[in-house]
């Protein structure tokens, strides 16, 4: 329990660190160095950096693999071709929003993306526990279930894209490297927290569904 403890603390740490505090500190230092672009390209760099150490580490190719990738690439691509720096942190929040025209996609042509990122979840962890999720794959009340879920999280994730991108215009670039970590991580809570009741609601209704909630982790 108490390592358990421990890891979660460490790994809370670490997060606020990369994704928090470098990001504002190399801006602050380098915005009057090297102008406010550059020192903007630079603070995205922690982030991008930190996925690709923990995809490295992992060495787990799957569908929460590649969603994983497909954020560091288009990460990486946003800040290609300069420009200014309204239009680098407009570029760089539409990476989410990509994301999540993603997930109604795969709603939309009945591969919902929560079924893949929940299985690939559960094959890290357990071989038997992935398998009894599969089973559940042609009932009709999981897979409207899975849909249910992947739409609601793609219109979550496009609801933060575009609240991020209306801070954008309306704060400096000082004041939004403070406030946007809590956008993101307060979406990700809610889209997490609606899951875990959604997913308790469909279990009193006697309807077949695993619990995918773990796919909160992907953001």
């Amino acid at each position: 329990m108490k390592t358990s403890v421990r890891k979660a603390s460490t790994s809370i740490v670490i997060e606020i660190l990369v994704n928090f505090v470098l990001p504002y500190v190399i801006y602050i230092e380098g915005e009057h160095r090297i102008g406010a672009a550059h020192a903007l390209m630079a603070a995205s760099l922690p982030p991008v950096l930190w996925s690709i150490i923990e995809f490295i580490r992992k060495r787990r190719v799957d569908a929460l693999s590649m969603l994983v990738i497909a954020g560091i690439v288009l990460s990486l691509l946003a800040f290609l071709g300069g420009g200014s720096v309204k239009f680098l942190q407009l570029r760089e929040n539409l990476v989410t929003g990509f994301i999540g025209l993603v997930f109604l996609g795969s709603a939309a042509i009945g591969r919902p993306l929560i079924y893949h990122l929940a299985r690939a979840n559960m094959l890290r962890k357990s071989q038997s526990e992935a398998e009894n999720f599969e089973k559940l794959r042609d009932n009709k009340h999981f897979r409207h279930s899975m849909t249910v879920m992947t739409v609601v999280w793609g219109c979550g994730l496009l609801a933060q894209t575009l609240i991020a991108c209306l801070l954008v215009f309306q704060m400096s670039i000082r004041h939004y490297l403070l406030v946007s970590p809590f956008v993101g991580y307060g979406a990700m809570g809610v889209l997490a927290l609606w899951t875990f009741w959604y997913v308790k609601r469909r279990r009193r209704g006697r309807e077949v569904l695993h619990d995918p909630t773990e796919v909160a982790s992907v953001q």
